[in-house]
């Protein structure tokens, strides 16, 4: 009787098991992407960009596991989202707008041009506008952060941010190591040094790198005029939905709600409750913000991971080449301008 009847299909997972299944699986992959970040050569590109590494490794070889999309789904948009609200407590608002006004007048140069020049090179170079864009995005404000904030506002495809993301970590690396092997050479004092840091590289993690040789004054405003892109990240955005709802108009998407970036009500929140209430009035010990700090490094990491499983590589051959050459001439002009500028 057993011998007559059909094999049972695979039992389906149940809401909850795949949900915990799929956030777990982006953790442990993260967990992997730290490991491999420990090795030589990969240690300079960081755990975040080892992650996505592996997350895209394994979806070539293995396919995307549908089994625990729910997990992987709320990993790569509720977690994303999530690390940059907790982002928002590094940004120190008093002390960019008492300390750093000139350097914010320069922040917003560069946004403007690593944005605009980015996109100009792209249209020559015939390359994909919306992976170009992010770049573009992510060269000019704070890297993979940015990326992942304007990402929703102009309906980048989960794909298409993980490209960008993996771009901007891989060369803001090189550029960062690039300045550190630079920087005996150059004829400008800690300070400078630390200003065309601030203003050129890419993620804050890459500001850091770079301006821990020009000691704590060179660090400290290389990091202040870090501060002030991340800043204007908020103010860009909402830039970005203006230009999208004007861009919809009149067409068959004007009835699509564009989405509101409600996370970033939570990142000003956050920074300013740690600008001005956390530490003047509530005393908060060091050792709280390293934990949010590592929390927010694994939140993000997670969900770069479920990003990264999102990327074909016959895709990223054949999209992804041409935004990276657009982006690696801006992020050069750019270094080269901001070091005259400083």
């Amino acid at each position: 009787m057993n011998s007559s009847s059909t094999a049972p299909s695979p039992k389906k997972l149940s809401k909850p098991a795949a949900w915990i299944g799929g956030v777990a699986f982006t953790f442990f992959i993260a967990f992997l992407g730290y490991l491999l970040a420990k090795l030589p050569g990969f240690d300079h590109i960081g755990q975040m960009a080892s992650a996505i590494i592996i997350a895209v490794v394994f979806r070539q070889i293995f396919g995307y596991p549908e089994a625990i999309r729910s997990g992987i789904g709320f990993s790569s948009k509720r977690l994303l989202r999530t690390a940059i609200i907790l982002y928002g407590i590094k940004l120190n608002i008093d002390t960019v707008l008492s300390d750093g006004l000139g350097l914010l007048a320069r922040d917003v140069g560069v946004i403007i041009f690593a944005i605009f020049m980015t996109l100009w090179l792209a249209k020559m170079f015939k390359a994909d506008m919306n992976i170009s864009l992010l770049l573009g995005v992510g060269t000019g404000v704070c890297g993979a952060a940015a990326i992942a904030a304007i990402a929703p506002i102009v309906k980048s495809k989960d794909e298409d941010t993980a490209i960008g993301v993996g771009i901007i970590a891989l060369m803001g690396t090189v550029f960062a190591v690039g300045y550190t092997v630079l920087r005996p050479f150059l004829p400008i004092d800690a300070i400078q040094y630390g200003m065309w840091s601030g203003i050129s590289l890419h993620e804050v993690a890459h500001v850091a790198l770079a301006g821990a040789p020009a000691g704590e004054e060179g660090l400290a405003i290389a990091l202040l005029a870090k501060l002030g892109r991340v800043f204007l990240l908020v103010p860009l955005c909402f830039i970005f939905i203006a230009i999208m709802k004007r861009k919809s108009k009149g067409t068959e998407e004007s009835d699509a709600k564009i989405e509101f970036p409600w996370f970033l009500v939570g990142f000003i929140i956050l920074s300013v409750l740690g600008s001005y209430v956390f530490g003047p009035i509530i005393p908060v010990p060091d050792g709280v913000y390293d934990i949010i700090a590592v929390v927010t490094s694994w939140f993000l990491t997670a969900a770069m991971v479920g990003l990264g499983l999102n990327v074909s590589l016959r895709d990223l051959r054949a999209r992804a080449l041409r935004p990276l050459a657009a982006m690696t001439v801006t992020s050069i002009l750019l270094s080269v301008i901001a070091y005259f500028i400083v």
